[in-house]
């Protein structure tokens, strides 16, 4: 680990950034040109205190996961991210295996969707990042570990996962989610895909879908989706996809002046 090249790092991505670049208010009384101390710990999800010792070169070595943190809240490139981590100690991560960490350009339109309920998606179904009303629409989907991380694994291992959608929606659902994962699987049998695909193997369900070699069936840019609280919401789903990190941005948003707009309202309201 390199102290003083990680501490000058961090300070100089920190000082270059702006706080509209990352969706917080400037303020009437900001002196600072660049992002405070407080901003970057805040967006990294880590104490002030914390990410203050690794700038001033004291306290211990940062975690390979504190470093994505922080990569994700200074949004730095993916070569920048790499040597971010090799400044704190850890080899860079490998590309080909791991896809979690999201361009700068994406994160600047995450940003600005403050109010709105969006999330990010990896290549295999996984949640990387949500907006506070994306939580409060779907829940947390980015609380989850090891396969279960994949929205596709959870469908037809875990019950919970099929609240969201009503009940004549199911069988559709599960076809797409089955085509989406061979398509993954196709592109690249020994990844995540591969570990998805020999686990799901055992359910009877996935097994009797997978075996009719369905590929290419995507989802409408309407559906409905159940909220415990608020019942039914008819959205849209707009998609934008990075075709760099293989990564999608998923927006939902509803008609205006529609229930499931005043429905959306309360959602962001209460995020």
């Amino acid at each position: 680990m390199d102290r003083a090249q990680l501490a000058d790092f961090l300070r100089t991505r920190r000082e270059a950034l702006r706080p509209e670049d990352v969706g917080l208010p400037r303020g009437p009384r900001r002196r600072t040109g660049g992002l405070r101390r407080e901003e970057v710990a805040a967006l990294a999800g880590m104490s002030a205190d914390y990410y203050g010792r690794i700038e001033q070169q004291r306290g211990p070595a940062p975690s390979e996961q504190m470093i994505a943190a922080l990569a994700r809240a200074l949004h730095l490139s993916l070569a920048e991210r790499d040597h971010l981590f090799r400044l704190g100690g850890h080899p860079a991560p490998q590309r080909v295996s791991r896809d979690d960490h999201i361009g700068p350009g994406m994160m600047r339109i995450l940003d600005r969707l403050g109010d709105t309920p969006a999330m990010v998606i990896s290549r295999y179904g996984e949640t990387l990042l949500q907006t506070a009303p994306a939580v409060a629409l779907v829940g947390d989907e980015t609380r989850f570990t090891g396969l279960a991380r994949s929205a596709w694994y959870r469908w037809f291992t875990d019950p919970e996962s099929r609240r969201l959608y009503p009940a004549d929606h199911h069988e559709r659902q599960g076809r797409i989610f089955a085509a989406q994962l061979r398509g993954a699987y196709a592109a690249a049998p020994e990844s995540r895909a591969g570990e998805i695909v020999a686990a799901l193997l055992a359910d009877g369900e996935f097994a009797a879908i997978w075996a009719e070699h369905e590929i290419g069936l995507a989802h409408t840019d309407r559906k409905t989706l159940l909220h415990a609280e608020l019942g039914p919401l008819d959205l849209y789903c707009q998609t934008l996809h990075d075709p760099d990190q293989l990564q999608t941005l998923l927006v939902f948003t509803a008609a205006p002046g529609s229930p499931s707009h005043e429905k959306l309202q309360l959602l962001a309201a209460v995020a």
